[in-house]
């Protein structure tokens, strides 16, 4: 039996997740939005796609929650970007009562699944959906330094005019996870290298860093823990 994933929001980044997801039939898909038509106009285009690609996965546009149901993962994109004249907070706030809202519906309808929260202030959100969702760590996984790594390596590409698959990759991968002690940081969701499995995050990979490198993580948490606290006030 294939694996169902769930993405909701239908703008670009989730819709390209869909597509993604559905092009190479790692899953069926249903597409959320609460735009009437939006996901489901989308999820058409896709589907009338597979027969060209050969993808014989299945994906749903919906408004609600029912089609969901015992998802295996759930991506969640949606949220708003900043706009001119808003400050951070507006934005952190904002995406916070989005991001709450979308998680306490996929725990109702799908209480055994991996999140992964891809709405920005990344590592602000992870927090949000693991407290609202009160989901093992292992199960929260943000979205974040995968790109910036994909981006590095196409840099690197570029500069040295080779191919991006000769630049080394590692299996190990830079995820959003809760951290409890690594790195000295504890009870705050941090990009860090995990190793991932089926269940989520399996293990934090710590590495040996230079005091400079340990100061700018740590420059980064106190980043993420001021958001978390704006979060905590505004609860």
């Amino acid at each position: 039996m294939r694996s169902k994933v769930t993405v909701v929001g239908a703008g670009n980044v989730g819709a390209t997740a869909a597509q993604r997801i559905f092009d190479r039939g790692y899953a069926d898909v249903v597409l959320v939005d609460i735009v009437d038509g939006l996901p489901q106009g989308k999820a058409l285009d896709i589907l009338e796609s597979g027969p060209v690609l050969g993808s014989d996965a299945t994906i749903v546009g919906t408004n609600g929650y029912e089609e969901t149901a015992d998802s295996d993962i759930v991506v969640i994109t949606s949220g708003i970007a900043r706009r001119p004249g808003m400050s951070r907070d507006d934005l952190l706030l904002t995406n916070m009562r989005i991001v709450s809202s979308v998680v306490g519906d996929v725990v109702e309808h799908s209480p055994n699944s991996i999140l992964l929260p891809v709405t920005n202030p990344l590592d602000a959100m992870a927090q949000r959906a693991h407290q609202v969702s009160g989901f093992p760590k292992n199960r929260i996984v943000g979205m974040a330094g995968i790109l910036d790594t994909a981006r590095f390596r196409t840099f690197l590409a570029e500069e040295l005019s080779v191919s991006v698959n000769s630049i080394e990759a590692n299996e190990i991968l830079p995820c959003t996870t809760l951290l409890e002690g690594e790195y000295g940081i504890n009870d705050l969701f941090v990009g860090v290298p995990v190793k991932l499995g089926a269940s989520g995050v399996v293990e934090v990979i710590e590495f040996e860093l230079t005091d400079d490198e340990m100061a700018a993580l740590k420059q980064s948490a106190d980043s993420v823990q001021e958001l978390v606290d704006v979060m905590a006030e505004a609860s």
